[in-house]
């Protein structure tokens, strides 16, 4: 079975090249452009693994976390903060990982396979 992956980003581009390499990398692919949405797929989806934009419209990406981690159902899925914020590796301080944008993609992959592995 494919593994899931939730990601949430404002940046449409952003979302579109995530898309792009994790389904050409064998994943199954949820998008969200804000944290309302992004939580609601999750509740909804149930993905292995999210990765999450901190500055976006609305509310920002730590929020969203603090509900992630108060969900039982929830709780235990792992996040990858991807974001073009300076000092973005404090914002969710239990993600499994922080990279910056722009991001190297191998990097990326290989963070998403360690994880989901």
């Amino acid at each position: 079975m494919k593994k899931k992956i939730l990601v949430i980003d404002d940046d449409l581009n952003v979302r579109d090249y995530l898309v792009s390499l994790f389904t050409d990398n064998g994943y199954e692919v949820s998008v969200a452009g804000d944290v309302k949405e992004g939580y609601a797929q999750a509740k909804k989806v149930k993905p292995d693994l999210i990765t999450l934009d901190i500055e976006m419209p609305g509310e920002w990406g730590p929020r969203f976390y603090r509900q992630l981690a108060q969900d039982s159902e929830l709780k235990n899925i792992p996040v990858i903060v991807i974001s073009g914020l300076s000092g973005h590796q404090y914002a969710v301080v239990k993600a499994v990982a922080s990279i910056s944008k722009p991001f190297d993609r191998d990097k990326l992959l290989k963070i998403v396979k360690e994880t989901l592995n």
